[in-house]
């Protein structure tokens, strides 16, 4: 079993491995191209391979109730992504930032490039339906925050979640692997592995 949370280039590079080998992966590398994800794609009809941006537990429930919240709560209600992430962090928005953002869009039916805007600057006009405001923060030496705000007529909800420690991404990853070990060649993701 291989897990990967390197360069997208370097995961790609492995999946030989896993194949030549019979070995299952899981993978947490994000910034994928297209071309990368569907070279995963391909490698997982020979071996299992789990693919997700995000191997924690809580940001997995987190995924799993912004979908329900957009899903209940309709287009009346407006969305925004908060990420922050450490001063090193190469890719933006982050992986589970644009996860978050399209389970949101499947629940809504929208579409990435028509309904997410990434931060706002100027005069920008009034909000479009359906839109999805997308911001993401670098600094200091934070793991990783993300939250969604559903902003509706007098009310508002805010689903977060903070990682404390990479530890937590560990956890899951190694909860991820037991889980992918025996199983059969396919495309699998954290949403698997917890029954969502």
């Amino acid at each position: 079993m291989a897990i990967h949370f390197s360069s997208p280039e370097a995961t790609v590079e492995h999946l030989d491995w896993s194949e030549r080998g019979g070995h299952g992966a899981v993978i947490g590398t994000t910034g994928l191209s297209d071309g990368q994800l569907a070279r995963i794609e391909a490698a997982a009809q020979y071996v299992p391979i789990l693919v997700t941006p995000n191997t924690s537990r809580g940001v997995n429930v987190l995924f799993h109730l912004a979908r329900e919240a957009a899903r209940l709560l309709g287009e009346d209600y407006d969305v925004e992504i908060v990420e922050m992430h450490h001063h090193h962090k190469k890719d933006a928005p982050s992986g589970t930032a644009r996860r978050l953002a399209e389970v949101i869009l499947e629940a809504r039916g929208g579409g990435w490039e028509r309904d997410v805007r990434h931060g706002r600057q100027g005069m920008t006009g009034e909000r479009a339906p359906g839109e999805i405001g997308m911001h993401a923060l670098r600094g200091g030496d934070v793991v990783g925050d993300h939250t969604v705000v559903l902003a509706g007529p007098g009310e508002r909800i805010e689903l977060t979640h903070r990682a404390h420690t990479r530890a937590t991404f560990a956890h899951g990853a190694l909860r991820a692997a037991a889980w992918l070990a025996g199983r059969r060649p396919g495309l699998y993701s954290m949403q698997d592995v917890l029954g969502l």
